[in-house]
């Protein structure tokens, strides 16, 4: 590569030479076309002195000069080139090309320390201990080095590390981004009314206007680079790049002079990642205005009939729609628009937060039981070509890989993309979180365990909170390949009790951890209350059943006689018994009026749960005995109850607790050591 380097300067010389033969006239070389192409003047009009001053100053540029430069003589001018014609001690070999740093072949090359045999034997210990061993002053200079040195030296981080590379790597997952929306939910940025999605302070919302006039060139320089090129982009090049310079034309768009006249730092500004008011409180604080929060405002962006319309055209159009329903709960996350949505094209139905359930959950039996209650719900499109039910959790990432892999597959086969719809707060944004992190740059960094339900991930690039309607717009990923993934809004099923409770309460009733079930005995006059937002009651002369208790551990669980339990709720709301928090008595009204549904259920034994009645938004409750079972479900007005089969219903005697010391507490039980294990126990 080096010696090549030199002769295409000589090349450059020899034409002035050859040219120099030729009889000349004064005359001046046509001006450059705008199609690139150069037309040749007639060689008798060539002006010698102008053109070989143009090839030395050329040459001059790249780094040659009269010290690498050979002469040939005029005599052998058209003969081949030799390296024999060149005396090799006076060639000068200089070269920044990462291919000299593997060029073993000559001797000059090899370190003057170490021999060739070490140096391998070196390799070969690196290659067995899993490193990489540097020289000592590059290492002492990575440690020292700064940033603002390197880019002082021209230093720019790569982009695209792997450039043209088409090696098989891990998949990567790109956030598709623009500086006029925030990238967390879509939403566009504006800076005149904070009680409005997309809300900047007017001084930052200025810099993304300039960041988006940037982007513009960017993407109408990567127009004129392509065949893509109409008139009216013509016409906007023009006035962006200034049409011509010093009277010769100039076909690019200078972007780094374009952020100097806007004072941006452009490296700067890639490392923040600017997001709305809104976001911004949901991400840091969990919270979010009532006027911002879907279901509570009547601002038309938040409006559930702007985000049937974005989704309805779906189904005119190939996609693969990857469903996510919460398995813990089902009834208040089914969408009853997934067919309308979905029409003819596949349907993976994605049961997320399966990492929350008990351990003895089978995975086939609960994959079983949703495409059961599928149907039974009338949900058809699961039916369609390509259907499938899949367990996972988007918060661990359990199943995650699996069932991407299936969508990608179906998607590559239609030559379509890739939408995830769903209930609002059904966990798509996490889902969308955790394909981003799994390529990020913070995963090269020391990583926490993560467990079912903890928190301690970094906040996501796309937000998710308890809060239902986080998501306000299609937020695009880059699968590669030409596959586009999109997180959609999150639409409101009715009846669900979460959408009156507020962001503290929603995290009490939303469940971060792995569920602990409680069984307790009730008898016929007795009730348990779940918090102060629902009350199961056994009426009649019902014998004792047991009622096994899924709901979130944070929520209490207090089982009385039923003729006090609306005298203790009016009295111990927001205090001993939670949710709603405090205010109890004016969060009760808030949540409104109770209304009463009386159930009967047929026992199958003690051995087995007869039915669950899932409380939407809530969770639900196994019912196991025998005979019929006469029961008062008791919820705010409104709030949706169903009776289905059960999810788990052999998990009663795993769960059986008794109620001491103000909290139910677990019975114990032999593991398969022997050992006793301790109580469970609620706050």
């Amino acid at each position: 590569p080096i010696i090549r380097r030199n002769v295409i300067s000589l090349s450059a010389k020899k034409s002035s030479d050859n040219a120099g033969r030729e009889d000349t006239n004064e005359g001046q070389t046509k001006k450059k076309p705008k199609s690139k192409k150069i037309k040749l003047g007639d060689p008798k009009n060539v002006n010698l002195e102008a053109l070989t001053a143009a090839f030395d100053e050329m040459a001059r540029k790249e780094g040659f000069d009269e010290s690498t430069a050979y002469y040939a003589d005029d005599s052998t001018f058209e003969d081949d080139f030799t390296y024999d014609d060149v005396d090799m001690d006076e060639v000068i070999f200089e070269s920044n090309s990462d291919e000299d740093d593997d060029y073993d072949d000559d001797d000059d090359f090899k370190s003057e320390d170490t021999s060739m045999e070490d140096r391998i034997a070196a390799a070969r210990r690196d290659m067995d201990l899993g490193r990489v061993t540097v020289p000592e002053n590059l290492r002492t200079f990575s440690k020292e080095v700064t940033m603002e040195q390197l880019r002082s030296i021209g230093f720019r981080p790569e982009t695209n590390p792997f450039g043209n590379d088409e090696t098989p790597r891990r998949e990567q997952f790109v956030l598709i981004t623009n500086a006029r929306t925030c990238s967390a939910c879509g939403s566009t940025f504006q800076c005149k009314n904070e009680m409005k999605p997309g809300y900047l302070p007017p001084q930052k919302f200025e810099v993304q206007m300039k960041l988006a006039k940037i982007e513009d060139a960017q993407k109408l320089q990567e127009k004129a680079d392509s065949d893509e090129w109409s008139p009216e982009d013509e016409v906007e090049w023009l006035l962006q790049s200034g049409g011509t310079i010093n009277g010769e034309e100039d076909d690019t768009i200078d972007i780094n002079k374009m952020a100097e006249d806007m004072d941006i730092d452009l490296i700067e500004m890639a490392s923040k990642k600017v997001i709305c008011k809104r976001c911004h409180g949901l991400q840091n604080f969990g919270e979010a205005p009532e006027l911002l929060r879907p279901g509570w405002t009547d601002e038309p962006s938040l409006s559930q009939e702007k985000f049937r319309n974005l989704l309805l055209p779906l189904r005119s159009k190939p996609a693969v729609i990857l469903a996510i329903v919460d398995l813990f709960d089902f009834s208040g996350s089914i969408l009853p628009e997934l067919d309308a949505v979905a029409g003819d094209n596949p349907v993976i139905v994605a049961a997320n937060k399966a990492d929350l359930l008990p351990s003895k959950m089978g995975q086939t039996r609960a994959e079983s039981w949703v495409r059961r209650e599928l149907e039974y719900l009338g949900v058809n499109s699961i039916a369609n070509v390509g259907g499938a039910v899949r367990l996972v959790s988007c918060k661990t990432g359990f199943g995650i890989d699996q069932m991407l892999g299936k969508a990608r597959g179906m998607a590559e086969d239609m030559d379509c993309d890739i939408y995830v719809v769903g209930a609002a707060n059904a966990g798509k944004s996490t889902l969308i979180n955790y394909i981003l992190e799994k390529n990020s740059v913070r995963n090269n960094e020391l990583r926490v365990k993560k467990r079912a339900g903890n928190a301690n991930k970094s906040k996501g690039a796309v937000t998710a909170s308890p809060l239902p309607g986080t998501t306000l717009e299609f937020i695009k990923i880059d699968m590669g390949d030409g596959l586009d993934l999109y997180d959609t809004p999150g639409l409101l099923v009715p009846g669900t009790l979460t959408q009156r409770l507020t962001p503290a309460e929603l995290k009490m009733v939303v469940p971060k951890k792995q569920v602990e079930p409680v069984t307790f005995r009730v008898g016929s006059g007795k009730c348990v209350l779940i918090g102060g937002l629902a009350k199961i009651e056994v009426i009649g002369d019902t014998k004792p059943f047991f009622f096994t208790f899924f709901v979130s551990n944070d929520i209490k669980l207090h089982p009385t006689d039923s003729s006090k339990a609306d005298e203790f709720v009016e009295k111990h709301a927001g205090k001993f018994l939670t949710p709603p928090l405090e205010p109890g008595s004016e969060r009760m009204q808030q949540i409104g009026e109770f209304e009463h549904h009386d159930i009967e259920i047929e026992g199958v034994g003690w051995k087995e749960a007869a039915a669950d009645i899932s409380l939407r938004g809530l969770g639900w409750v196994a019912v196991t005995g025998a005979g019929v079972a006469k029961v008062r479900i008791s919820v705010p007005k409104g709030i949706g109850f169903s009776v289905r089969p059960p999810l788990m219903p052999f998990d009663v005697w795993d769960a059986t607790a008794k109620y001491t010391g103000g909290r139910a507490v677990r019975k114990s039980s032999k593991t398969k050591t022997g050992k006793r294990n301790s109580g469970v126990g609620r706050r």
